[in-house]
């Protein structure tokens, strides 16, 4: 016996618009069927033209009370009451379906489910943040100010709504289901962020990412050092335990509080004015690979300061001199203002004219 599936506030709106769609169809045929039914009696048993049998079924139908235009037989009076008490059944089934469907907001709630949906497939390269708690809703906050285009996946309507409201792409449903991440766009996607209170969920979410998307980056929330260690075995390229990460900010920010002012007015807030921004060189549209720092002249050129440069392979260059050469899927690092990474970005990776 297969287990019940959660039902959801989504689910239920869909369900809803779902069924009213067939019924307004279901009595869309059903008053074809009964006009096509008219006609032919008119045509094949009458003997009258297509134009009169079909004026005919239609103004019965109608209940117009125009009266006959060619002679009726007695038989053809009596299928007369019976088509008009089928045409009213049937009129009056669809005017219920519709007014309740309006009524009741099942149209104007499936609608807008509709274009979610339309607008979560259209996204490509976004990302997914499954849990949209204290620690979901402070990345999305960070994503929303830095205009990344990303999706909140959660199971609970009111988190749902508040995501609604900020003005977030949201998917309710449990983010541990393959399902849910392929629609919201898994493999399609640039990173996830499996936020969720439960270390055990989080883990599911990265095994299942992981198996639907091998290359896409992982980002887990753990609670624990033992959580972290199964998290990084599970796949995560990232995992952050917000109690470590939070005691190690508290102790900088007591020992060096002005270099943790400093790089938390670069990494984050919406009133920056020096950014840190990260570049990888693409072989097929980078022109300074195989140069030189000095060759490429990105300081000299662009204002942008080169902190680092990450290889292919995963070792770092902190501080790299003028004799640094740069590879292909090197990662650079860079620090300046927002004209000044621009213009480092159009150096890097041009755009075609």
């Amino acid at each position: 016996m297969r287990p019940n599936r959660p039902r959801y506030g989504e689910t239920i709106v869909e369900e809803n618009y779902r069924r009213t769609r067939q019924h307004l169809i279901r009595g869309a045929i059903a008053l074809g069927g009964v006009v096509l039914s008219g006609v032919l009696w008119y045509r094949l048993v009458e003997g009258w033209s297509w134009l009169d049998a079909t004026y005919m079924a239609v103004i019965t139908l109608s209940t117009v009370g125009f009266g006959e235009i060619n002679p009726l037989s007695p038989r053809g009076r009596l299928f007369t009451i019976v088509l008009i008490m089928m045409g009213v059944g049937v009129i009056a089934y669809i005017l219920n379906s519709l007014t309740e469907a309006i009524v009741q907001g099942h149209f104007q709630a499936g609608f807008r489910l509709l274009n979610r949906r339309r607008l979560m497939e259209s996204l490509q390269g976004h990302y997914i943040i499954c849990g949209l708690g204290r620690t979901g809703r402070q990345v999305a906050s960070e994503f929303s100010v830095e205009q990344i285009p990303f999706v909140v996946v959660d199971s609970e309507d009111g988190t749902i709504q508040i995501a609604q409201q900020l003005g977030y792409i949201s998917l309710q449903g449990d983010a541990t289901q393959d399902q849910t991440l392929m629609q919201a766009g898994v493999d399609r996607a640039r990173c996830l962020v499996a936020a969720l209170p439960s270390d055990a969920e989080n883990l599911y979410i990265v095994l299942s990412a992981k198996t639907l998307a091998p290359g896409i980056r992982t980002i887990a929330r753990a609670s624990s050092e033992e959580a972290i260690l199964k998290l990084q075995r599970g796949g995560a390229d990232v995992v952050v335990s917000p109690y470590i990460t939070g005691g190690k900010r508290m102790a900088a920010a007591a020992l060096r509080p002005q270099v943790v002012d400093f790089l938390d007015g670069m990494l984050t807030g919406a009133e920056r004015t020096v950014y840190v921004e990260e570049f990888l060189l693409l072989p097929e549209s980078c022109p300074v690979i195989g140069k030189t720092l000095s060759e490429a002249e990105l300081g000299s050129r662009s204002g942008a300061l080169i902190l680092a440069i990450r290889r292919d392979d995963g070792g770092l260059i902190f501080g790299p001199t003028a004799d640094t050469r740069l590879y292909p899927g090197d990662m650079v690092i860079s620090m300046g203002n927002a004209d000044q990474l621009r213009l480092l970005s159009q150096i890097i990776s041009p755009i075609a004219r």
